[in-house]
């Protein structure tokens, strides 16, 4: 009796034709998950890149936010470690600018001291030049002011200078302060080639002698760690740190015994 030729041992051809199929459609499947799983490694490490922002108000300077990834790019070695703590704050303007702000003061209290180095963007002005002789402008010296004293509509005064690893820097204080000699004493310099303003203030010491010496200190400990795609801004603080003096030295500047420079206003002296 012959075998049935429809009943013929072995796979059909119909069969393994769907076999190769599905092992292959599988095979896209897997491929294609994984491609998906690719893209979204890639797509949280970019995450992780940029910078959580939370807008903040800083000074009436709208636009600026915390950039709390960011490194920091400078660091002071510690004014007074035994009473002091400090807090590092990045900001950031949608345009490219960038502050970096230390604050230095006992915990849960107003800070005693304060170092802003800021770099623009295009955010900042280009019809007033970012160099020392524009810091005249009524706008920067009202900033200074807001930021001594906490309040605005207050006027600041040149309160001499003092000298630091940057060389000589503008002291400002607030008028008419109620305070006297307790007043606190602002700084600004600018550097147009770096494209860098480093400002701040001090409330440091019982008298302007004092936080003058406080802020020539905080600058000569002032160091960059990050200097990015910024060659020049490395060149300043390589230059700085061939001057730079102990805080014993600065505590007694030579520019103090000037009388042109001293912390209060130039008296004139003899008779005309």
């Amino acid at each position: 009796m012959q075998s049935n030729p429809e009943y013929h041992a072995g796979i059909h051809p119909a069969l393994t034709s769907f076999a190769d199929e599905c092992v292959a459609t599988l095979a896209r499947l897997i491929a294609y998950i994984g491609a998906l799983i690719l893209l979204g490694i890639v797509g949280l490490h970019l995450w992780d890149e940029l910078p959580v922002v939370g807008i903040v108000e800083s000074a009436g300077k709208p636009g600026w936010s915390v950039a709390s990834r960011s490194r920091p790019a400078f660091a002071v070695s510690s004014l007074d470690p035994a009473e002091k703590s400090e807090t590092y704050e990045i900001l950031r303007h949608p345009e490219g600018g960038r502050k970096d702000v230390i604050h230095w003061g006992p915990q849960g209290e107003k800070p005693v001291a304060e170092l802003e180095l800021y770099r623009p963007g295009a955010e900042f002005s280009q019809s007033e030049a970012f160099s020392s002789e524009a810091l005249s402008s009524k706008g920067l010296e009202s900033e200074i002011a807001v930021r001594m004293n906490g309040e605005g509509g207050r006027e600041v005064e040149a309160a001499g200078v003092v000298d630091s690893k940057f060389g000589t820097v503008t002291l400002l204080r607030l008028v008419r302060n109620p305070d006297g000699a307790k007043a606190c004493l602002g700084f600004i310099k600018r550097f147009g080639d770096s494209a860098l303003q480093i400002s701040g203030w001090s409330c440091q010491g019982s008298g302007l002698a004092a936080r003058r010496a406080a802020i020539g200190c905080m600058l000569n400990r002032l160091t960059l760690l990050a200097a990015g795609n910024e060659p020049k801004l490395a060149e300043l603080f390589a230059r700085a740190e061939l001057r730079r003096a102990n805080c014993a030295t600065a505590a007694t500047p030579a520019v103090s015994a000037d009388w042109v420079m001293g912390a209060e206003n130039p008296r004139l002296r003899g008779s005309l």
